[in-house]
């Protein structure tokens, strides 16, 4: 069969009439081969999405949907696990569109179903009874969510009753030593207690007023320690223990869940709760029985009783809530002081101890050590951050009372510790992690200037290898400190010890060195001068630490600490990055396959072309190869290059001292990314700007003409934001150059025209519209003489009467403009209209006018001694701008808008001045007589102003 006939026998099968069908006898079909049941079940549960709902092109008739759904829960009989669950999964998809309305029987049939005594038939049914419940609790619509409340009510007795029968089967099986019995029943305990978690957590609006409800969460405290002690007999690798610890997990999840979406409902287990978890976590009664996963989750439990928002009473305790208060009271009487003393210590002094499998990690493979501890896991899941975290979440709530708790343990722990002793030095990291994570609670009560000094600076000199643990926490220990209470005087001393850190023998304690660096480079209260000297020293060590380190996130890490020391210190940067712009181009080729490292290199690279400024020329042969890669989006790697290379390429033409051939040619790359009309326009329309401003004849001239149908295209759909940008581009290019800018941008002028004319709506579009048609009027006569004869022929009127209609919506939306250049502008622009013996311009000359002294009243400023105006906006070659120390010095752009501005009549000449010479001259043309009826046409008040203005003219 060639291919044309066997796509049109495929397309007939498709689309024929009981297909589905047909897929359900293939998948319930046991003596077929499995891989083509495997692919029945999945083509029918894809279908579902696709053509179960009656709108749905192709729909299924209702005849065959109702055959189906009787065929689907015919026989829980599927002999294959995975088969059986893409069958569950399937059915839930049916029953989240048509249960229970067009399938009422399908509830009451799982329920039978999972009565029978056939173990497989059982099995399945349970197996689907979850999906289906799953998938209708996950409903969100109102009238949904009253049916499964329904649904709930109904079946939660039964779903119970259906749990303890079979956690009690299972409880009296694991004793017998029968593993398969054991599991099978073990199995159906997990998959009815996920039914039960799923009513439980969202089928009920007032949980606490059900007595079934609250009773089975009740009774899951004994429930779990049941299953904690069974976990005593069943071996610790093997399938019965994997499900015994997932069932364990899910007994706290239900808790858990609950919590979260019934904070109140949860009160009258909180006491439960916390005497549970913090029994099995900080006492002996978990020795034995607890294990990793279920810690975490006690822990988060604790957390989250601490934490709950709907527990903490306000400030005013009368205007709580007697929900809160009541909550709040017995979270106070269960957190007592030797309670939360306990807890404050066991978690320092057993959980945040490093252990000998950490240990080992260290010194096997540090690298992976140093992602661990950075939080390389969810502090949700893994149990050294989630010990941290509830640490954090205690101490700031319990503060007060836990503040000298830990000040007594900082207190034994005084001087050196002896080298020999493992224990101690343990301990002793401990402690500073807590004061660490503790730092901004015990801001008030540590002298830390003094302890830095005495202490910790001290301890940062033992060289001794055993002693390694603790270099790295005094110097984590500082860099948590660093912003919380951290005298300036101080600085030089720290970086001193960094500087011999960064040296250590340990690559742990050098990479939480650099770590800390970044953290006191970041702070506000970093001082440039106090940092020169050791700048030399830190960035050739960081850069070795850069080479020596293989893992990509060790390297993003370094790359992340270099940028921010080239940030903060900006040009005095150049000497030293010569070796860093060498290696850069080998990390970049090594990296082809890791993109978050290239974006880490991207990065680095921003700050290094901003450190260097002009020189950054000298790395253009690998710097834009790289501009052209990130930012092709026809190159897979711009999904995760894109918005760092657009940043480097505006920061590139920012601060390149002349346009090159190569950077000209990558502006090919934008016409797509316009395309993409992407969250990345605001950068694009900045590095167009800075093509402008950078080389704006070769440009123009270049990509004008695909410029402008990309913004003819991009007007047509984009927000008021956007075409505000786009206008701004046209305006910057009529400035930089004012002849060919309203050639090129030719196709986008009469838009521009008509808007105003029409009275665009939005002022902030209108007034950028008067700033690009102010510049065409100002600075290219003949090219708006041109325009408006073009809009004249389109409008069908008189070219006077067109610029008539022109000019009084200009005054009339004069106040949509707010940047006093663009008002300077527009005085400028409708002034250049005299002298003139037009009588529609002299129709309008008391508009102008009034621009214009609007314009002064702007720009002018009086001076003080001689009581003269002037206009401020005038600029000259003489007036260079004073850079401070904090102040980052012009880049090469800001120094060609320097120029432009020279050159910009709004800037060059003074309105004061143009509007003398501009009267004047109207009145040479009109005679005395016919000047002074003029002037009469404009109010009394603002001629007055006028002729205050122009004293001593």
């Amino acid at each position: 069969m060639d291919l044309n006939s066997a796509s049109t026998v495929v397309l007939q099968v498709l689309t024929q009439p009981g297909f589905y069908s047909v897929l359900l006898n293939i998948f319930t079909n046991h003596t077929l081969d499995i891989n083509v049941r495997w692919l029945a079940v999945l083509y029918f549960k894809n279908g579902i999405d696709r053509y179960w709902r009656r709108v749905a092109p192709h729909a299924l008739s209702e005849e065959e949907k109702s055959t189906l759904r009787a065929g689907l829960i015919t026989n829980f009989n599927e002999p294959v696990n995975q088969i059986a669950t893409q069958i569950a999964v399937l059915i839930a998809k049916v029953a989240r569109l048509d249960c229970p309305r067009q399938w009422p029987e399908l509830i009451p049939t799982l329920i039978e179903s999972v009565k029978v005594q056939d173990d497989l038939r059982q099995h399945r049914a349970l197996l689907t009874f979850y999906h289906v419940t799953k998938t209708l609790a996950s409903k969100r619509l109102a009238a949904d969510r009253k049916l499964f409340y329904d649904l709930a009510s109904g079946i939660y007795n039964f779903a119970c009753s259906l749990w303890n029968h079979h956690t009690d089967t299972f409880l009296q099986q694991v004793s017998s030593g029968n593993e398969a019995a054991v599991l099978s029943s073990l199995e159906r305990t997990l998959l009815s207690l996920k039914v039960l978690r799923k009513l439980t957590v969202n089928g009920f609006v007032e949980p606490h007023k059900n007595m079934e409800v609250m009773g089975f969460l009740h009774g899951i405290f004994d429930r779990l320690k049941q299953f904690l002690e069974c976990s005593r007999s069943i071996g610790t690798d093997n399938v019965c223990r994997d499900r015994l610890e997932k069932t364990i997990i899910l007994f706290t999840k239900v808790l858990l869940d609950f919590l979260d979406q019934h904070p109140f409902s949860f009160t009258p287990l909180i006491q439960r709760s916390l005497e549970f978890s913090v029994s099995y976590v900080f006492t002996e009664v978990g020795e034995g029985v607890t294990f990793e996963r279920f810690i975490v989750q006690c822990m988060n439990l604790i957390k989250m009783i601490v934490k709950n928002y709907a527990y903490k009473p306000s400030k005013n305790f009368e205007d709580s809530s007697p929900e809160t208060l009541e909550a709040h009271k017995i979270k106070m009487a269960f957190f007592t002081y030797p309670t939360l003393t306990e807890i404050c210590r066991r978690l320092v002094s057993h959980y945040f101890l490093l252990t000998e499998e950490e240990l080992t990690m260290w010194e096997e493979d540090p690298e992976g050590f140093t992602v661990e501890e950075t939080g390389g896991d969810s502090w949700k899941y893994s149990l050294r951050p989630c010990t941290e975290v509830l640490f954090i979440d205690i101490f700031h709530e319990y503060n007060q009372t836990l503040t000298p708790v830990l000040l007594e343990m900082m207190q034994t722990l005084q001087g050196p510790t002896n080298v020999e002793d493992m224990n101690a030095l343990l301990i002793k990291d401990a402690v500073y992690n807590a004061v660490g994570l503790a730092a901004y609670e015990l801001f008030d009560s540590v002298d830390f200037d003094q302890w830095f000094k005495n202490q910790l600076l001290p301890e940062l000199q033992v060289i001794h290898n055993r002693y390694k643990p603790l270099r790295r926490r005094v110097i984590w220990l500082i860099g948590q400190w660093i912003s919380v209470k951290f005298k300036s005087d101080l600085r030089p001393m720290l970086y001193e010890a960094i500087c011999n850190l960064l040296q250590d023998q340990d690559l742990v304690v050098r990479i939480e060195t650099a770590t800390t660096l970044k953290l006191t480079v970041d702070d506000f209260e970093f001082r440039t001068d106090q940092f020169l000297p050791y700048l030399e020293t830190m960035f050739t060590l960081l850069f070795q630490l850069l080479q020596q380190v293989t893992e990509c996130d060790t390297k993003m890490h370094v790359l992340h600490v270099l940028s921010c020391v080239i940030e903060r210190v900006n040009i005095q940067i150049r000497p030293y990055v010569g070796c860093l712009v060498q290696y850069l181009p080998l990390l970049w080729k090594q990296s082809e396959e890791h993109n978050m490292l290239r974006c880490a290199i991207l990065t680095t690279l921003i700050h290094l072309v901003q450190g260097l400024g002009a020189d950054s020329k000298n790395l253009y042969p690998f710097l834009l190869p790289v501009i052209q890669l990130s930012t092709d989006v026809s190159q897979p790697p711009h999904v995760y290059l894109l918005e760092d290379g657009l940043e480097l390429w505006l920061v590139t033409l920012e601060n390149s001292p002349c346009v090159t051939p190569e950077l000209l040619r990558i502006f090919q790359n934008m016409s797509p990314l316009l395309e993409l009309s992407s969250e990345n326009l605001r950068t694009c329309f900045k590095i167009i700007n800075g093509y402008i401003f950078l080389s704006s004849t070769e440009f123009l001239q270049t990509y004008a003409v695909g410029l402008c149908q990309s913004f003819c295209e991009l007007l047509k759909e984009i927000t008021t934001e956007g075409q505000v940008q786009v206008l701004k581009v046209v305006e910057n290019a009529l400035k930089v150059n004012p002849v060919l800018g309203p050639q090129m941008f030719q196709p986008i002028l009469p838009c521009v025209f008509r808007g105003i004319i029409e009275g665009e709506r939005y002022p902030v579009v209108m007034s950028t519209y008067l700033g690009v048609m102010g510049r065409v009027l100002l600075q290219n006569t003949s090219f708006f003489s041109s325009l408006l004869n073009e809009m004249a022929h389109k409008f069908n009127q008189e070219m006077d009467q067109l610029l008539g209609n022109m000019i009084e919506m200009w005054v009339d939306r004069m106040d949509n403009i707010t940047q006093p250049e663009r008002r300077k502008l527009s005085a400028l622009a409708l002034l250049s209209l005299l002298p003139s013996d037009n009588s529609v311009i002299q129709d309008k000359f008391c508009g102008i006018i009034n621009i214009s002294v609007e314009g002064l009243h702007d720009v002018m400023t009086e001076d003080p001694e001689t009581g003269t105006y002037k206009d401020c906006m005038l600029m000259s070659h003489l007036e260079e701008p004073k850079v401070t120390e904090d102040e980052e010095p012009p880049t090469e752009q800001d120094k060609r808008k320097k120029m432009l501005a020279l050159k910009d009549p709004v800037h060059t000449v003074s309105l004061q001045q143009f509007i003398y010479e501009k009267l004047k001259a109207q009145q040479e043309l009109l005679g005395e007589q016919g000047f002074q009826s003029l002037m009469e046409t404009v109010d009394t008040e603002i001629v007055t102003q006028l002729q205050e203005f122009l004293q001593g003219f």
